[in-house]
């Protein structure tokens, strides 16, 4: 299902433009206002490119089951990255990949994190930050659920400390890891 070490995050149009001219066939989108999802969507189709959208950061439209289900029956992502409940759930029902985001901020957000992720059961977790390779460990070994690490991720030590630990990829915005893993088999 997912052949990358890597997820390239894109924050602006000039990044998913370098992202379109990558080897990486899967990426990641932030930060958009509804009316940028076609013309993101329709670029991606054109260079063979798998989207993964975060729900929460499409500005313009809620980031509930409702708008979830528009996204997919109209742009049919690969996958939807949400922090709701609702949003992974309807993502999982219309067949795309739901990945939970969780942040790590202390033990009681964990111990939240742990249930909804139970409740939910979604593809993947996104862990934020995931410059804590203890914490991925920990993670996985608690939920076996397959687990992406972003945030505060900024060398190739810390991808793969990260991968090490147990993460299946790196969602990164960070060009120069873009570049130097891509070519490179992990």
């Amino acid at each position: 299902m997912l052949n990358q070490k890597i997820l390239p995050a894109s924050t602006n149009m000039k990044e998913f433009e370098c992202f379109l001219k990558s080897s990486y066939e899967i990426g990641v989108y932030l930060y958009m206002h509804i009316a940028q999802l076609k013309n993101i969507d329709l670029l991606a189709k054109q260079y063979g490119k798998k989207m993964i959208y975060h729900v929460d950061l499409i500005h313009g439209i809620k980031n509930d089951e409702y708008a979830t289900e528009y996204i997919c029956q109209e742009y049919k992502p690969y996958g939807l990255i949400s922090t709701k409940s609702s949003v992974i759930l309807k993502a999982k029902q219309k067949g795309v990949i739901a990945v939970q985001r969780i942040f790590l901020i202390d033990s009681h957000a964990l111990e939240k994190s742990y249930k909804l992720v139970e409740k939910t059961r979604p593809d993947f977790i996104e862990v934020l930050p995931g410059a804590m390779p203890q914490m991925i460990k920990e993670v996985k070994e608690r939920l076996g659920t397959p687990i992406f690490a972003g945030g505060l991720i900024r060398t190739s030590e810390e991808v793969q400390n990260a991968l090490d630990a147990g993460a299946n990829a790196i969602t990164t915005s960070k060009r120069e890891l873009w570049d130097f893993f891509g070519n490179k088999n992990l």
